[in-house]
């Protein structure tokens, strides 16, 4: 049927979401809540008042056939002279005698409405019972029959209509029902303010979510009282925070690298434009050492260029590559890196004690932060000079012999495109170090500076391990993420 709505709704995985809103999820819940507790409390009350009403009218009838029965003639079944008035007790009682043979005498006046004496009351006359209570319907209205002994062979037997008692069964079920439906009724609206008045600090906070959502303003929104919406609030406001400091470090980013990118682009197009106008000029051209000389140059500026994109690129990840994690033998590492390092500074003297030491972890990024923390001590090393690598316990350090690093710049050394007033003159981009912090946060370790012995720059880079082979899928990186 079209047209039609419905509060269920059919999500993704084929389970069914209820559409309507909080508040008046909160209303139908209360409401039904209360609709149940007045529900059993009601039917609870009517059944203990219609089991009490049935006690004391069975308490009365036994006690008033006993003090019939005990009365000295009170039938004169040989005679046929009427039951005295004294017997009759209450108007709407009907009074009978029944012997074990099943001869019944009535008074004539109830015969017409009396109800029908059957085999529980016969059994009494015979003596198999000592009396016997039930409820019998006799031309449109319910009595209630008892029976008790009267003499040898014989029963008495009275009978009181119901109808007094379903009256006031009946007003009491419709008090119950007008009094429960007010209930409902009220819970509902108890209900409606409830979840009107106490849903309006989460209706304060949806607004100003969809405001940030819009405007995407981080400001952090104010937190009112220590409930769970303050709590919720709270912990909104640190991912707001979170989220702010991330927006300003990409944009930081951007710039940087703006900046950084537009110098060898610069000097990339200077050269490019150079070669061109020289061999734009007739019967000109450059000597072949000069022409050497620029290509070299020009080389040499693609090179920094992709490393520096490679760098910018490893940086920007918001989420860890799925590396290939394996147990890695550290001074194999150390090796290659050496090796590679030695042959862009063929100057300098490389001295490496290293010791055995095994970490799980990704083995190509291990091998750029040292290859990163290497090409370092070269740069600032001077012609001729030493670098000293030293490997023992998962900690290694790697000392130079330049100018070392001043006191103000050790915090910053491993920031993002940070570069020290003494390094703007040498090659580089400022991303080396921080990438051997990001290595090294990866794999749960450290990375610090300091001041070697020789008053040179000292880099120290602690990963843990275990100094034997560890088995292959081991949980010992306990950081995966950059």
């Amino acid at each position: 049927m079209t047209g039609c709505y419905s509060p269920w709704t059919m999500a993704e995985g084929g389970r069914w979401h209820y559409r309507r809103s909080l508040a008046s999820r909160v209303t139908l819940l209360t409401t039904m809540a209360v609709g149940l507790a007045v529900a059993f409390v009601a039917l609870g009350a009517y059944v203990t008042v219609r089991m009490q009403l049935q006690s004391s009218l069975d308490e009365s009838l036994l006690d008033r056939a006993r003090q019939t029965a005990e009365a000295p003639n009170v039938f004169n079944t040989q005679t046929g002279a009427e039951v005295p008035a004294w017997a009759l007790v209450a108007t709407d009682v009907r009074i009978a005698l029944v012997s074990a043979d099943g001869t019944i005498f009535k008074l004539p006046e109830q015969l017409a409405d009396s109800p029908q004496i059957g085999a529980p009351e016969t059994a009494v006359a015979a003596g198999k019972a000592s009396s016997s209570i039930r409820t019998v319907r006799a031309n449109g209205r319910d009595y209630r029959m008892v029976a008790v002994p009267y003499g040898d062979g014989k029963a008495v037997v009275l009978a009181q209509s119901l109808e007094d008692q379903d009256q006031v069964l009946g007003r009491l079920g419709f008090v119950m029902l007008v009094f429960g439906l007010a209930g409902v009724i009220a819970a509902a609206l108890a209900g409606w303010a409830v979840a009107r008045n106490g849903l309006r600090p989460v209706r304060r906070l949806t607004v100003a979510v969809e405001e940030i959502a819009r405007t995407e303003d981080l400001r952090p929104m104010p937190v009112e009282g220590d409930d769970e919406i303050a709590r919720l609030t709270t912990a909104f406001n640190e991912m707001l925070t979170a989220l702010g400091a991330s927006r300003d470090r990409q944009r930081q980013l951007v710039a940087d690298a703006g900046h950084e990118l537009r110098t060898p682009l610069t000097a990339l197009r200077t050269n490019l434009d150079l070669l061109a106008q020289v061999d734009a000029v007739a019967g000109g051209g450059l000597p072949p050492m000069a022409r050497a000389e620029l290509l070299e140059d020009v080389r040499a500026q693609i090179e920094e260029l992709t490393n520096l994109i490679g760098d910018l690129v490893e940086l920007a990840r918001d989420e860890p590559l799925a590396h290939v994690v394996e147990p890695v033998e550290l001074p194999e590492v150390l090796d290659q890196a050496v090796a590679r390092v030695r042959r862009r500074a063929p100057g300098l003297r490389f001295e490496v004690e290293a010791e055995p030491w095994w970490v799980v972890g990704e083995a190509g990024g291990l091998e750029r932060a040292l290859t990163n923390l290497l090409d370092n001590a070269a740069k600032w090393s001077k012609p001729g000079g030493v670098v000293t690598v030293r490997l023992a316990g998962g900690v290694l350090t790697v000392d130079d012999q330049g100018s070392g690093i001043a006191a103000a710049d050790i915090p910053h050394v491993f920031d993002r495109f940070y570069r020290s007033d003494d390094s703007r003159s040498m090659p580089g981009s400022g991303l080396g170090l921080s990438i051997v912090r990001q290595v090294a946060e990866r794999h749960s370790g450290t990375v610090e500076a300091g001041v070697s012995p020789s008053g040179g720059a000292r880099l120290t880079l602690r990963l843990p391990g275990s100094s034997e082979p560890v088995p292959h899928g081991s949980p010992q990186v306990a950081g995966q993420g950059s």
